[in-house]
Parts: structure tokens; C-alpha cells; sequence
């Protein structure tokens, strides 16, 4: 299989986007970390799903917005595993409001889990990263077109999303030589809990603007993190692949 010998750790792995990237991943050969904020159960579900398919996968609690849960959780993960040869930063929360409505706290926890928890996880494991010299090592960032076009009611969630892309390409170019690729996925409307919370009516209005003519689900993000993990990642560096059914084009 394409990613045997990867060794990954997938934040916010125990549910929706991040968990079909971890299966996913799994399917192909990697041995995969499962980090959990709060939902044991789930991540426990996914790691049996992933020890079925006669892969190694743990589960590890850690919040990655605090700077030393973050490097504890990658400790783990990088003893638990036996090294560390990829990370997906997919880790992340909404606090969705119009900005004049937008509490301090409610701007501060998007940016402090979404922005700055990519960089906690980042800045830790990049010496572990590091180590692989010979096979290199992937970093893949989980974005949002909100990112790339702002959306109203996420200036919060927009801003941070947007910082993770320029978070990337300054990372990418400080480690390539070092044959580290650091790339962003990013998701346009896709399938997930978030989703269907959401009004119908809202739901159908994104459907109209969508030139593909549905959501993407969760699968569809995950072969795009496979895709950048693999072998057809090895020349891409700092880019920004987007998966959202035409939406932004």
C-alpha cells in the first residue's frame, strides 16, 4: 500500500472531516494518532475501525489550543506510533456571528483553536518531522474556502482560516530543503454534523451556488489529504488544494 511506513497524527481526528481522513489514511497503510478534545467514545470507535484493518492507532486527548497540551499530545502520539512522519492539522471550531454581534470570547476561541492550534501542534512536532531525512515528511493543513473568500457572520473563523494558508506557505519555504511538504485541503460545503444542523433552506441556497450541484462529503476531502500524503505529493509544496464542487472558482 502507498503509505506504508506513515506515521501520522490527525488533530480533531474523532469525528467528521478529520476522521475520514485518519480511515482514510489507514486504508492506504499509515499507522494513524486519533487526537480527541473531548469525545472519547468516538475516537475509541475510530481506532478500532483502523486496528480492523490490521493497522496501529491510538487515541490521544489534547486541546490544541493550549501551547503544552498540544506538545504533550504530540509526545504521545510520536511514542505511541514509533516516530512521526505526518501531520494533518484538521483540528477546529465555529462561533459563528456577525461581526458588531461578535462577542471577545467568541473571536478569541476560533482564533486560539483554529490559527494558533495549528501552530501549538506545528512548531512541536517539527523536530520530530525533521528526523526523517531520507523518506521526508508531510504537513497538511485543514483550510476552508472561507478562507480564501471570507463569508459574513465568520470574520472569526475567516480570519483564521485565511492565517493557516499564509501560515503554510511561510512553514513550507523554511522547510522544504529539508524535505518537508507542507500543503493546505480546502473544504468548500461538505457533509458533515456542522451541516446538518444547519437550516434546509440555507442548506439548498448553497446547493444553487455550488457548479457541481451538491455538498462534498467528508470522503472526498479526505482522498484529497491522502492524495498530498502520497507519493503524488512529492513535488507540491506551499499550495492550497481546494475542494468545493467549483464554488470558488
Amino acid at each position: 500500500m502507498e503509505l506504508n511506513g506513515t506515521l501520522a497524527l490527525v488533530t480533531g481526528g474523532s469525528r467528521g472531516i478529520g476522521r475520514a481522513i485518519a480511515l482514510e489514511l489507514a486504508r492506504r497503510g499509515a499507522d494513524v494518532a486519533i487526537n480527541y478534545n473531548s469525545n472519547s467514545a468516538a475516537a475509541e470507535e475510530v481506532v478500532a475501525e483502523i486496528e480492523a484493518m490490521g493497522r496501529k492507532a491510538v487515541a490521544i486527548q489534547g486541546n490544541v489550543a493550549d501551547y503544552a497540551s498540544a506538545g504533550n499530545l504530540v509526545k504521545q502520539a510520536k511514542e505511541a506510533l514509533g516516530g512521526l512522519n505526518c501531520l494533518v492539522n484538521n483540528a477546529g471550531i465555529t462561533r459563528d456571528k456577525l461581526l458588531m454581534a461578535m462577542k471577545e470570547e467568541e473571536w478569541q476561541s476560533v482564533i486560539q483553536t483554529n490559527l494558533s492550534g495549528v501552530y501549538n501542534v506545528t512548531q512541536q512536532a517539527i523536530r520530530h518531522l525533521l528526523r526523517n531525512r531520507e523518506t521526508g515528511a508531510r504537513v497538511i493543513n485543514i483550510t476552508s474556502v472561507s478562507g480564501r473568500v471570507g463569508v459574513p457572520g465568520q470574520a472569526n473563523y475567516s480570519a483564521a482560516k485565511a492565517g493557516i494558508i499564509g501560515f503554510t506557505k511561510a512553514v513550507a519555504k523554511e522547510v522544504s530543503k529539508r524535505k518537508i511538504l507542507v500543503n493546505c485541503v480546502a473544504p468548500g460545503f461538505i457533509e458533515t454534523d456542522m451541516t446538518a444542523a444547519l437550516n434546509q433552506s440555507m442548506v439548498a441556497g448553497a446547493v444553487e451556488m455550488i457548479p457541481c450541484g451538491r455538498l462534498g462529503t467528508s470522503q472526498e476531502v479526505a482522498l484529497a489529504v491522502a492524495f498530498l500524503a502520497g507519493p503524488g505529493g512529492t513535488y507540491i509544496t506551499g499550495q492550497t488544494l481546494v475542494v468545493d464542487g467549483g464554488l470558488t472558482m
